[in-house]
C-alpha cells in the first residue's frame, strides 16, 4: 500500500531475515518470561501480603496500568530519540521494579510490591513496541511474518517464566516467592545487554519527512483502523481477564502451585507457538478470517471453563485462550499497520496500544474482584458479550467494499 523503501533496510525472506529481528524476538522472549513469571506468582504472593483478598490482583493490574500510561509517551519518545534509546530507557524501569519486588516480599510490604509492579509495567510499555520495530525492518508484504517472528520469542517464555517461579522457591526457603523475582532482575539486565546489539533503520526517509501527517482523528475514523483497535483491545483484554483469574480459581478448587505453573506454562506456549505459522495463515486466508477463528476459540475457552474445574479443564481452556489471543493480536496488529503512513506511525501505534492496555488494565483488576465476589462461573459469562463485539466488528468491516475500508 505505502512502503518505505529505505536502502538500509534488509528484507525478510523464507531463508534470511535481518539479525535484528532475531534479537527483537529474544527481547520479546525475555520480557514475556518475566511477565509469565509474575502472572504465575503475583496474585499468590499477594495472598500473603494483604488480608483483603479482593486486592490480590491489584499489583498485576497496576503493571498493566503502568503499561497503559506509558504506551503513548513511549511511542512518541521513540519517535524523537529512536527505538534503541527508548528501549534502553524502558529496561531501566524493569530492573528497578523487579528489585523492589524482591525487597517488598522479604519485608511483607504489599503497597511497595504494587509500586514495583507498576514500574515493570512502564518497562512493558516500551517493550510492546518490539513487534512494530520489526515491521520497520521488512517489506510491506512481510509485515505479518515479522510480527510473528518476534512473537515466536514467547515460546521460550512459556518454559522459562513459570519454571523460574517454581525453581525460585528453593532459593530462599523462608520466602519462597522472592527467588522468582531475583530471576526477574536478571532477565531485565539481559534485555538491556541484548538491546545494546540492536540496529534499527532510520525512522523516516527523506521523502516521508516531506509528507504532512494526517491528524490522528482522520486516521482513527477509518473502518479498518476501528476494527483493528477493537479486535486488539478486546482480544487482549479477554485473554488477560481469564488468565488473571485462573490461578485464583485453581487455588479455590484446591489445585497446587505446581499445577498452576503447569497450566500457565502451556497457556503462554499456546499464545506464542502458533506464531511460527500465523503470518503465513494470514497471507493465505486473510486477516479477518484469522481473527474470526480467534474469536471462536475464545468462545470455546468459556465453554470449557463452564464444564468443569479439573486441572484438565483449566489446561485445555487456557491452551485455547492462548491460541485465540495469538490470532486476534497478530491479526489486529497486522491490520493496523495498513492504516497509517510511516510518518504517522508513532501516534497511530501509540493510540492503539493505549486503548488496548487501558482495557487490559480494567479487565485484570476486574478479574480478581469478580472471582472472589461472584465466582468462576460469572467470570466466564462476563467475557461473552465482549467476544460477540469482536465478531460483529469483523462482519461490519467485511460488509464494506475494499475501497471504503481505508481513507487516504
Amino acid at each position: 500500500m505505502y512502503s518505505n523503501h529505505q536502502n538500509n533496510i534488509e528484507f525478510m525472506s523464507f531463508r534470511s531475515i535481518p539479525y535484528s529481528v532475531y534479537l527483537l524476538a529474544l527481547c520479546q522472549a525475555l520480557m514475556m518470561s518475566s511477565t509469565s513469571l509474575l502472572i504465575t506468582s503475583s496474585s499468590l504472593v499477594c495472598l500473603t501480603l494483604t488480608p483483603d483478598k479482593s486486592l490480590v490482583t491489584l499489583p498485576l493490574s497496576l503493571q498493566f496500568l503502568g503499561l497503559m500510561l506509558t504506551s503513548m509517551p513511549a511511542s512518541m519518545l521513540m519517535g524523537r530519540l529512536g527505538r534503541k534509546q527508548g528501549f534502553m530507557i524502558g529496561t531501566l524501569f524493569g530492573v528497578v521494579g523487579a528489585s523492589i519486588l524482591v525487597y517488598s516480599v522479604f519485608n511483607h510490604l504489599f503497597w511497595l510490591f504494587a509500586v514495583g509492579s507498576f514500574l515493570i509495567g512502564i518497562f512493558n510499555g516500551f517493550g510492546i513496541y518490539y513487534r512494530f520495530a520489526a515491521v520497520d525492518m521488512v517489506s510491506e508484504e512481510n509485515r505479518p511474518k515479522a510480527i510473528s517472528y518476534v512473537l515466536v520469542g514467547g515460546v521460550i517464555a512459556a518454559f522459562i517464566g513459570p519454571n523460574l517461579a517454581n525453581f525460585g522457591r528453593s532459593m530462599f526457603p523462608e520466602e519462597p516467592f522472592a527467588g522468582g523475582f531475583v530471576y526477574a532482575v536478571i532477565i531485565y539486565v539481559l534485555v538491556f545487554v541484548v538491546i545494546s546489539f540492536l540496529k534499527f533503520p532510520d525512522a523516516l526517509s527523506a521523502k516521508a519527512e516531506e509528507v504532512e501527517p494526517r491528524p490522528l482523528a482522520n486516521i482513527a475514523r477509518q473502518p479498518m483502523f476501528i476494527t483493528a483497535v477493537i479486535c486488539g483491545m478486546l482480544g487482549y483484554a479477554i485473554m488477560s481477564y481469564l488468565m488473571t483469574a485462573t490461578p485464583l480459581a485453581m487455588k479455590h478448587h484446591a489445585h497446587g502451585f505446581g499445577d498452576t505453573a503447569f497450566v500457565i506454562q502451556w497457556h503462554v506456549l499456546a499464545m506464542f507457538a502458533p506464531s511460527f505459522f500465523t503470518g503465513s495463515i494470514i497471507q493465505r486466508f486473510g486477516v479477518l478470517n484469522v481473527i474470526l477463528v480467534g474469536a471462536v476459540l475464545a468462545v470455546a475457552t468459556v465453554a470449557i471453563n463452564l464444564t468443569g474445574q479439573t486441572v484438565w479443564h483449566f489446561w485445555t481452556a487456557l491452551v485455547a485462550l492462548g491460541i485465540s489471543w495469538n490470532f486476534l493480536f497478530i491479526g489486529a496488529t497486522a491490520m493496523l499497520t495498513e492504516t497509517y503512513r510511516p510518518e504517522e506511525k508513532s501516534k497511530a501505534q501509540g493510540f492503539n496500544d493505549f486503548a488496548v492496555f487501558t482495557l487490559v488494565t480494567i479487565a485484570s483488576l476486574s478479574a480478581g474482584m469478580l472471582q472472589y465476589k461472584l465466582g468462576w462461573e460469572m467470570v466466564n459469562y462476563a467475557a461473552l458479550p465482549f467476544i460477540m463485539i469482536i465478531i460483529m466488528s469483523v462482519f461490519w468491516l467485511k460488509m464494506k467494499p475494499e475501497e471504503q475500508r481505508l481513507y487516504h
